[in-house]
């Protein structure tokens, strides 16, 4: 329990720090995402990016998995 503060900083240090990198990283804007203009609406859904970001991060807690 004394670890929980300090695990749930150290969450908010790394989304931040991926919040300021997606700012360079244009990596929501890939080919296959669906997006329709209409007029004054447009609909966005990151369906590649969705999927990349998946593999992603199933491969980093792997990879974290494998070190316990």
């Amino acid at each position: 329990m004394n670890n929980l503060p300090k695990t749930i900083m150290v969450i908010g240090v790394v989304l931040i720090i991926i919040g300021f990198l997606m700012q360079f990283i244009k990596l929501g804007r890939l080919p296959g995402d669906i997006i329709i203009r209409k007029g004054n609406t447009t609909f966005y859904f990151p369906v590649v990016t969705s999927i990349v970001l998946s593999v992603v991060l199933s491969f980093i807690f792997y990879v974290l998995s494998r070190f316990r």
